[in-house]
């Protein structure tokens, strides 16, 4: 129990801003469909979480270099960037409905998204340190539910209230700050 509570509470803190629950918002305002991406998003999390998990009680010290802490503060501010550029739903409201559908895209959207994520690192740590892959998993699926359905079912309300150029701008800054900030922690400047 220790080990699925543990999970939980470590991932649901370190979600609470992190680029994933963004993208839960940017895909509530996309979609307006909250099941299909909650969905999404738990099954996402349960794949991606497992392997994590798994790689941590088999090698925790696979990910555990500076150069892959470089490399995921460069994505950041990379992310940063491409969070500024808007998206063609934004302008044209007569749009062909998305390819694949809220489900399929918030599935991908979020595997992939998360993969070098903080709460993945954390994931992987957690299945180094407890290696109990299915409580760490069910753990970190449960944290990152509490941080990111509450985001899927306000975010739209956020939406209709805010205009989404400020919401690009304030993702873009939140994202550019992460990854200046474990720049500056990876070269040991803070």
């Amino acid at each position: 129990m220790e080990a699925l509570f543990t999970s939980t509470a470590i991932v649901a803190f370190a979600e609470i801003g992190d680029k994933t629950q963004l993208l839960a918002i940017l895909l509530a305002t996309r979609f307006r469909r909250p099941l299909p991406i909650v969905a999404g998003i738990f099954f996402a999390t349960l794949a991606n979480h497992f392997l994590a998990a798994l790689v941590g009680e088999q090698a925790a010290a696979i990910l555990d270099g500076q150069w892959f802490r470089y490399l995921i503060a460069l994505s950041f501010i990379l992310m940063a960037g491409w969070t500024l550029i808007p998206d063609t739903f934004e302008e044209d409201e007569d749009r062909k409905p998305p390819r694949f559908g809220a489900f399929l895209t918030t599935l991908i959207a979020f595997f992939l998204v998360e993969m070098g994520d903080k709460t993945q690192i954390a994931t992987v740590a957690l299945g180094a340190q407890f290696r109990d892959v299915l409580a760490v998993m069910a753990g970190t699926t449960i944290g990152m539910m509490i941080a990111n359905v509450p985001a899927v079912f306000l975010g739209n309300e956020l939406i209709k209230r805010v205009p989404l150029k400020v919401v690009r701008i304030v993702a873009a800054l939140l994202f550019l700050f992460i990854g200046l900030w474990l720049l500056a922690q990876t070269a040991g400047w803070l």
